[in-house]
């Protein structure tokens, strides 16, 4: 245990997620061995963040503006959108340069042992935007583990009703994976997912 300034540092850090108590020590040693300059940038940034960056009004993506520059571009068609569980799914997706729908990001998914329950994401902001009619296609993007899946699973069934196309990603093997390394759930799903060539 250090004291004062320095064991704050590292108790703040350590809240952060994915950062453990030496990771947060290595850290605060870092920032206390750094460039007075860099320090700053980093307070700054951190500070404009906290006072810049909101939720889209729209499709709840992180944003600088009332809608985020995916909701407010017109090249994209309102005829497809994709759920995701957090903003850091839309950039992946948008890595691909594959989609040109919408999104619509829950934040979290569905998980009784935590707590989080459908009314603790935005699910009812989702089904308000499929009440407008113009969406045909909803594309289930949620995490492949337990927790995603039981989010998809609940908004299949409450859109089911609506008529929409639901659709789920496509999981399986990755490229450059050998079958030997595949657990049988991602081996199976490779099967079901399987596309004429």
């Amino acid at each position: 245990m250090y004291e004062g300034a320095i064991q704050d540092l590292i108790d703040e850090l350590g809240r952060l997620p994915g950062i453990g108590p030496k990771s947060a020590q290595r850290i605060a040693f870092h920032i206390l061995s750094a460039d007075p300059a860099d320090v700053t940038r980093l307070a700054q940034a951190l500070q404009r963040v906290k006072e810049q960056v909101r939720f889209c009004s729209v499709c709840f993506n992180v944003a600088e503006q009332e809608q985020c520059r995916i909701c407010r571009d017109p090249r994209r068609t309102d005829e497809i959108i994709c759920v995701v569980e957090e903003p850091k799914d839309v950039i992946a997706i948008e890595r691909t340069g594959e989609f040109r729908g919408r999104y619509h990001v829950l934040g979290g998914a569905i998980n009784p042992l935590e707590g989080i329950g459908p009314d603790n994401l935005r699910i009812r902001e989702l089904m308000e935007r499929l009440q407008a009619g113009t969406v045909k296609e909803l594309i289930l993007a949620t995490d492949p583990n337990t927790e995603g899946e039981a989010t998809a699973t609940y908004l299949a069934l409450m859109v089911k009703p609506m008529g929409l196309t639901v659709t789920r990603l496509a999981s399986g093997l990755p490229v450059g994976g050998d079958l030997e390394y595949a657990d049988e759930i991602t081996l199976g799903r490779a099967f079901e997912g399987r596309r004429a060539v």
